[in-house]
């Protein structure tokens, strides 16, 4: 299991499409993944479970994975939320 915590940086948080630019990354890794909000846990390749978190920008969260490719999944979203979805200002 590979945990990290990683402070949302865009504005929004992880609605509407930072959520989906975030499942879709999720998507290209076969460990399972959760996000974590104040000890509430969802699935990060569910767009209702992420949703559901109310995550806005500046909130911390910590994505966990586990599974063959485990490392690589966590740095793959921490690297996305970092990056405050840079995608979603086109």
């Amino acid at each position: 299991m590979f945990v990290k915590d990683v402070v949302v940086q865009n504005q929004v948080g992880l609605h509407a499409r930072p959520a989906t630019f975030f499942i879709q990354k999720a998507n290209e890794f076969k460990s399972s993944i959760w996000i974590e909000k104040e000890e509430r846990r969802v699935n990060a390749k569910s767009l209702l479970g992420i949703l559901s978190l109310g995550i806005v920008g500046g909130t911390t969260i910590r994505i966990i994975a586990d599974g063959a490719d485990e490392e690589d999944a966590v740095k793959g979203l921490v690297d996305l939320v970092d990056s405050g979805f840079a995608e979603d200002a086109r």
